[in-house]
């Protein structure tokens, strides 16, 4: 399992810095989209709220491939993972596959980190 997560580790973080780079700067061609699809990506875009969600990609990508914060980088990509899901199921059928791979990836990994999570599912955690 171990060896395991560390290639999901990679894989994630290679996908997120490649396709969330893309977002700060547009070097490969977005898939035609059409409805509110169109609509909600002209928005995004147009409100640079894009580029923070780029942000948020690329970041966490970075310190999945170098190994260092993994829990801090789960946690943020948790939110964003979630709406890439969101998107699929509610906006863009097409992206659900992706968003299936992606959620995969980050759940293999935090299982692995797991432990470093234990304390925010405790109903009454002890305090210091």
């Amino acid at each position: 399992m171990k060896q395991a997560a560390t290639v999901c580790r990679y894989l994630l973080g290679l996908v997120l810095v490649v396709f969330g780079s893309n977002h700060l700067v547009t070097w490969m061609p977005n898939p035609t989209q059409t409805g509110i699809a169109q609509e909600f990506t002209h928005a995004m875009t147009a409100s640079h709220w894009m580029f923070v969600v780029g942000l948020c990609e690329v970041i966490p990508g970075i310190l999945l491939l170098v190994n260092l914060f993994v829990p801090l980088a789960l946690a943020i990509l948790g939110p964003v993972i979630f709406n890439i899901l969101l998107a699929g199921f509610l906006i863009a059928p097409m992206g659900l596959p992706a968003g299936f791979i992606v959620t995969i990836l980050w759940l293999v990994i935090f299982w692995r980190y797991r432990a470093s999570f234990a304390g925010i599912f405790k109903a009454r955690p002890v305090l210091p």
